[in-house]
C-alpha cells in the first residue's frame, strides 16, 4: 500500500495538489462525536421513554447500561477513528451518585467524571441542555404558556451555559453548548406568534450573563417539524436565523431539519456572512429527520467542500447526531466518523487551483469535467496512508476490530 500511496500522491502532485500540506490541515480540523449513539439516548435519569419528536428503534445487544460502559465504548471507538476529535455529550449524562438532582440544579461536579475522561483521551467537549423527556417538556418548554415551566427550562439552560463554560475552562479548549427544543403542535395552531415570542423572551434571559467564547460558544438549533409537532415548529430557522444575527450567537444547521430538498451545504457561505460561527449536526435523514447514520453521499461532500473550499474550518463545528440501535452501535460511530473524515481529507485533496480557473474563466464545461473526474482520483491509498500515521486501522481492519469487541465485551452485557 506504501508504494500506492507513493504513486498516488505524485498523481495529485501533478494536479498542483500537496498530500502532506492536506494531512497537516486535516489534522487541524476537529469532529465531535455524539455520545448518545452509545446507548440510544437513554441519559442516566431513568426518566423513561423518548419524546419531543425523539425515536430511537431497534434492540440490538449491547447498549451501554451506565457511565462506566459507556465511556468504555467511546473509548474503544476512538482507537479506531483517525484525526483530532472532540466528544459531545447530553445533559442527561449527568452522574449524580444515586441523588435525584432536578436539571436546573445540575453543575460541573456532576460531569466531573466526562471532564476527566476527556482529558485522558485528549479532547474536546461539547454540551446540550436537554428540553425532552422530561415531565415538564410535555406542552413545550421555554415556549410554554405556564410561567413555571419556563422558568425551570430557562434556569436549566443558565445551568448548562455555566457547565459547558467550566468544561472549556478545565479543558482549555472551548466548548459549544446548543440548544434545541421541541416545542411545537402537533395540528394547525390558531396563533404562531405568542409562542415564538415567549421563546425570544426565555432566550434572552437564558443568555442574559455574558460567558467569555474563550470557554463557551452559544449555538441555537432549529428544525422544520418532528414526531407531534409536525404542523408547527416554535423554534423554525427564521426564527433562529434571526435571533443567532441579532444576538450574536452561532447557528446550528441540522441536516436532518430542513424539507428533503434542502440541504444545509447551501446554507454554510450565506450564514457565514452575518454570523461568527456555524455548528453542524451531520445527519442523514431519510424521507426525514430520521437521524441514520451519515454515509459518505453526496451531501456529506458538499458540506466537506464547502467548509475546506472557504477556509471555514475554525468558524464552522462539526458534530454529528444520529442514532442507530438497529446495529452494533459502535460500528455506527465509527461509520459516521470515519466517513466525515474521508470527505474532508477528499475536500482538501481537490485540484483547486484548476477548478478555480475553470470557474473565473466561464468555462463551466471544463469545471463540469474536472469535478466529475475527481471521482476518478487514487483517494484509496492517500486515506490509507492517513490512518496508518494516526494509528488507527483502515478498511476492513475497523471491522474485525469492533466484531472483536463485540465478542469480547459487549456479548456479555444483559
Amino acid at each position: 500500500m506504501k508504494k500506492c500511496f507513493e504513486s498516488a500522491k505524485q498523481f495529485y502532485a501533478d494536479l498542483g495538489v500537496d498530500v502532506e500540506a492536506a494531512f497537516e490541515r486535516l489534522n487541524n480540523i476537529p469532529v465531535s462525536m455524539h455520545c448518545w449513539q452509545g446507548d440510544d439516548v437513554a441519559g442516566f435519569e431513568n426518566a423513561g421513554s423518548l419524546d419531543g419528536g425523539l425515536a430511537v428503534t431497534g434492540n440490538y445487544p449491547g447498549r451501554a447500561r451506565n457511565a462506566a460502559e459507556l465511556r468504555d465504548d467511546i473509548a474503544e471507538v476512538l482507537k479506531l477513528i483517525p484525526g483530532k476529535k472532540r466528544l459531545n455529550i447530553h445533559a442527561i449524562y449527568a452522574e449524580t451518585n444515586g441523588k435525584k438532582v432536578e436539571r436546573n440544579e445540575l453543575d460541573i461536579t456532576h460531569f466531573a467524571n466526562w471532564v476527566e475522561f476527556a482529558k485522558a483521551q485528549q479532547l474536546g467537549l461539547d454540551f446540550n441542555p436537554t428540553f425532552f423527556a422530561h415531565p415538564l417538556a410535555t406542552d413545550g418548554s421555554l415556549s410554554s404558556a405556564d410561567d413555571k415551566v419556563r422558568q425551570f427550562w430557562i434556569e436549566h439552560g443558565i445551568a448548562c451555559r455555566k457547565i459547558g463554560a467550566e468544561m472549556g475552562k478545565q479543558l482549555g479548549n472551548t466548548c459549544v453548548t446548543n440548544v434545541w427544543i421541541p416545542d411545537g403542535s402537533k395540528d394547525t395552531p390558531f396563533d404562531r406568534l405568542a409562542p415564538r415570542q415567549r421563546l425570544m423572551d426565555s432566550l434572552d434571559a437564558m443568555f442574559a450573563e455574558k460567558i467569555d467564547p474563550k470557554y463557551n460558544i452559544d449555538a441555537v438549533e432549529s428544525k422544520l417539524f418532528g414526531i407531534g409537532a409536525e404542523s408547527y415548529t416554535v423554534g423554525s430557522h427564521e426564527f433562529y436565523m434571526g435571533y443567532a444575527v441579532s444576538r450574536g450567537k452561532a447557528l446550528c444547521l441540522d441536516a436532518g431539519h430542513f424539507h428533503p430538498t434542502e440541504v444545509i451545504s447551501d446554507k454554510i457561505s450565506s450564514a457565514l456572512l452575518y454570523l461568527d460561527d456555524v455548528l453542524l449536526h451531520v445527519s442523514r435523514g431519510v424521507r426525514w429527520d430520521s437521524d441514520h447514520v451519515v454515509c459518505w453521499d453526496g451531501e456529506l461532500q458538499a458540506i466537506a467542500s464547502e467548509i475546506v473550499r472557504h477556509g471555514y474550518e475554525k468558524r464552522v463545528h462539526i458534530g454529528l447526531d444520529y442514532f442507530d440501535a438497529s446495529i452494533n452501535r459502535l460500528t455506527a460511530w465509527c461509520v459516521g466518523m470515519r466517513n466525515t473524515y474521508k470527505a474532508l481529507l477528499f475536500a482538501l485533496l481537490e485540484p483547486a487551483k484548476l477548478l478555480a480557473d475553470a470557474e473565473n474563466s466561464n468555462d463551466k464545461g471544463g469545471r463540469l469535467f474536472l469535478l466529475e473526474e475527481l471521482k476518478n482520483l487514487p483517494f484509496a491509498p492517500v486515506w490509507a496512508e492517513y490512518c496508518d500515521r494516526c494509528g488507527v486501522p483502515d478498511g476492513f481492519g475497523t471491522l474485525e476490530a469492533i466484531r472483536k469487541y463485540e465478542c469480547d465485551v459487549l456479548s456479555k452485557r444483559n
